[in-house]
């Protein structure tokens, strides 16, 4: 079902159509989570390692399906409000061709460099093998991952947050049992941990891939081309600053992760652990503020400039509600969470477990600041604000490599666990100041309307 959010009431509309979307971010994130759940459980504390030691890898890759996620969104939501629906069908199918082709391009440079990049970062020897397995077999699943990210963005820019939810919670529950089946059954290890997800992923994306053509196909309109590189133009002028934003970051994460390996496989597991937490509750208010962006979009594109700075107070409040939750809970059950991750009879994890707490007990109390951020970001993304968008976001990663790298050879790993709340208030400040800015022009537009 599309969903027009041009008209009606602004609070129902973005917590009906946010609420599917965060659900579907908890169910991802479940399963991302299990993976280090079960190596670290079913296998030792040194798979758990592995995979953290590859996670940073993993999320280049991810940066870059989700900024084409991002940008084809952005650019089919402002059409899609216009009602140029020729215009909007050719921009959907230039999004899926021009991805499919990305993915097969990065599927060969991630095979070929992958054992480079865990050398640069300093992969103890104890776990490289398996973090390269790891890596490998995640690399040949980018194409699967890529067509899932770019039809969840234009279910999403089309306003249906309910498909891209069902094909996730059957996605999700299968990796969970083939990770159990192939790990704790067939002792495959960690190579089972990543064909589990492999399979998973292949299957959801072909099946969002058929359900969005026929729903595509639903949309009446003249005959339209399948590929414009002047549409790939537009699709570029947003998805690139996306996928730098979120390369930058993943690029950044390599660097703290290096800074983490020296600290001792300890720390590793420990981090792995905290990290896929943080991740969780990130993604949260990031996905809430994408549900803000293509709400901003669709207005923008039907000149309701009124409508924007609604859904920025909306969002706002729901992210901060979110956000108060995922700190108490990190704070309060830090090391019940920790241990999710570990089996006490398997060795000596308390060292491991006591990193992990104190990067969450650092980090967690800092995610009102992040969450307001994230929606500021989310407008100036929506309304093609390329430049504000960019310069909040690497103000952040740029603040948070530089502090890692001051404070740890003081601090230790406390000072890399630092950085977080440092940058993320900086740049929040940041994107606040950008965000007012952009909504006086808008203001300034609303008079002239008038």
């Amino acid at each position: 079902m599309v969903k027009d959010m041009t008209k009606g009431k602004v609070t129902p509309i973005l917590l009906k159509f946010s609420l599917p979307l965060l659900i579907s971010v908890i169910f991802q994130q479940f399963y991302s989570i299990a993976d280090s759940i079960i190596a670290g459980r079913c296998i030792n504390i040194d798979a758990l390692s592995a995979i953290g030691a590859s996670y940073p890898i993993t999320m280049i890759f991810l940066a870059v399906g989700t900024g084409m996620n991002v940008g084809c969104s952005v650019v089919i939501s402002t059409l899609f409000g216009a009602k140029d629906y020729k215009q909007m069908k050719t921009a959907v199918f230039t999004s899926i061709i021009s991805t499919g082709v990305l993915a097969a391009v990065l599927t060969l440079v991630g095979y070929f460099t992958s054992g480079v990049f865990l050398r640069l970062l300093g992969t103890d020897d104890s776990i490289f093998a398996d973090s390269q397995t790891y890596l490998n077999i995640y690399v040949f699943g980018l194409l699967f991952l890529f067509i899932y990210n770019i039809c969840t963005g234009i279910f999403t820019a089309l306003g249906d947050g309910n498909t891209p939810l069902y094909f996730l919670i059957g996605s999700s529950l299968g990796n969970i049992g083939l990770d159990l089946l192939f790990v704790a059954v067939f002792k495959m290890g960690v190579a089972g941990t990543a064909w589990a997800t492999f399979i998973c992923q292949g299957i959801c994306s072909v099946l969002a891939f058929i359900v969005l053509i026929r729903r595509i196909a639903k949309i009446k309109c003249e005959k339209f081309p399948y590929f414009m590189w002047k549409t790939l133009g537009k699709i570029a002028t947003m998805s690139i600053p996306s996928i730098l934003q979120q390369s930058f970051v993943s690029v950044g994460q390599l660097f703290i992760q290096s800074l983490v390996n020296a600290c001792g496989t300890d720390v590793v597991a420990g981090y792995a652990s905290a990290i896929k937490l943080n991740t969780f509750a990130i993604t949260t208010f990031a996905t809430v503020g994408n549900s803000v962006s293509s709400f901003t979009a669709q207005n923008i594109g039907a000149k309701e400039y009124k409508r924007v700075r609604t859904g920025f107070r909306v969002g706002v409040l729901l992210c901060l509600g979110i956000a108060v939750l995922f700190s108490l809970a990190y704070v309060i059950f830090s090391n019940e969470l920790i241990y999710l991750f570990m089996d006490k009879t398997h060795g000596n994890t308390e060292a491991a477990a006591e990193a992990g707490r104190h990067f969450l007990n650092v980090v967690a109390p800092f995610y009102a600041v992040v969450s307001v951020k994230l929606i500021n970001d989310a407008i100036l993304r929506g309304g093609q604000r390329v430049g504000a968008f960019m310069a909040t976001t690497f103000s952040d990663l740029i603040l948070r490599v530089i502090l890692a790298f001051v404070l740890s050879p003081h601090f230790g790993a406390t000072g890399i666990w630092l950085s977080w709340p440092v940058g993320w208030t900086i740049a929040g400040v940041l994107s606040m100041v950008l965000y007012i800015v952009y909504m006086r022009k808008l203001n300034r537009k609303d008079v002239r309307q008038d």
